[in-house]
């Protein structure tokens, strides 16, 4: 591995950068002589970013995006850990809710869109039930999985010092699962910006997906990345922070690692 080589390895944030930059380089090369209605340089975008952050319009979209998301994000949190330790530590729970989630988590959430539009409406409730309803289910699974996987040595651990149930469930289970319940989390934020789409796709047509129907609509494809780059920034930047919040409630799974590849 030569000095270069090496350079990079060690700083990864830097190594990202250049890779980032490399390919909007490209990207500008090429769009420079292509058709502007497929494809339009980061120039032209940046411009269109400009125009539409002035004049309010992303700033009104994505702030009219936040509520249904925010809402539906700790609907699907929430409810999914509280369901995920129903059906992982009580084996009533189980078998009476294990078919229905089965059920519900195979069936293609786009099928039950008319469905939840003729129950929960066009606006606000509407657009949060799609997103709870794509959400929801990475924090149940991984929730009942940490449950399960819990179940075992350390049960019989703290059962051999005497420890109630009630101690074992809030002392032993419960922190730690921690680290698969982020890990639910993680992958649920990302779904829950999918939902907040789609959502809008399908309902009053308002906030990030309503800009890119508007902008698909009229043909503007430099304003059209827009709200499309925006979104991404916001799996990025949501991801990054769960990973964050994930190592400081698990810093002791994370300090087993580092034990181990030293």
């Amino acid at each position: 591995m030569n000095a270069a080589a090496r350079y990079l390895r060690d700083r990864p944030n830097l190594h990202r950068t250049i890779a980032v930059i490399l390919f909007f380089a490209f990207w500008e090369m090429v769009a420079q002589d292509a058709n502007p209605l497929f494809i339009v340089p980061p120039s032209a975008i940046f411009m269109a970013f400009a125009e539409i952050l002035v004049n309010g319009d992303l700033i009104t979209a994505f702030l009219a995006s936040m509520v249904p998301f925010l809402i539906g994000n700790a609907i699907s949190i929430v409810g999914g850990i509280a369901i995920g330790v129903l059906v992982g530590q009580w084996w009533f729970f189980e078998r009476t809710l294990d078919p229905f989630i089965n059920a519900l988590y195979a069936i293609p959430r786009v099928a039950l869109i008319p469905l939840i539009i003729l129950w929960a409406g066009l606006e606000l409730w509407g657009k949060v039930t799609i997103l709870v309803s794509i959400a929801i289910f990475p924090v149940i699974i991984n929730t009942y999985s940490g449950i399960r996987d819990v179940r075992g040595s350390y049960l019989e651990i703290g059962k051999a010092f005497g420890a109630s149930e009630s101690q074992i469930f809030f002392k032993i289970t419960m922190p730690a699962i921690v680290p698969f319940v982020m890990a639910g989390i993680r992958m649920a934020v990302g779904l829950a910006i999918i939902g907040m789409v789609v959502g809008e796709f399908f309902t009053a047509m308002t906030g990030l997906g309503g800009l890119i129907v508007l902008y698909a609509n009229v043909f503007a494809t430099d304003k059209l990345f827009v709200p499309i780059i925006m979104v991404g920034l916001m799996g990025v930047g949501l991801t990054e922070l769960v990973m964050f919040a994930e190592r400081r409630l698990s810093r002791w799974r994370f300090l087993e690692r580092e034990r181990a590849g030293g």
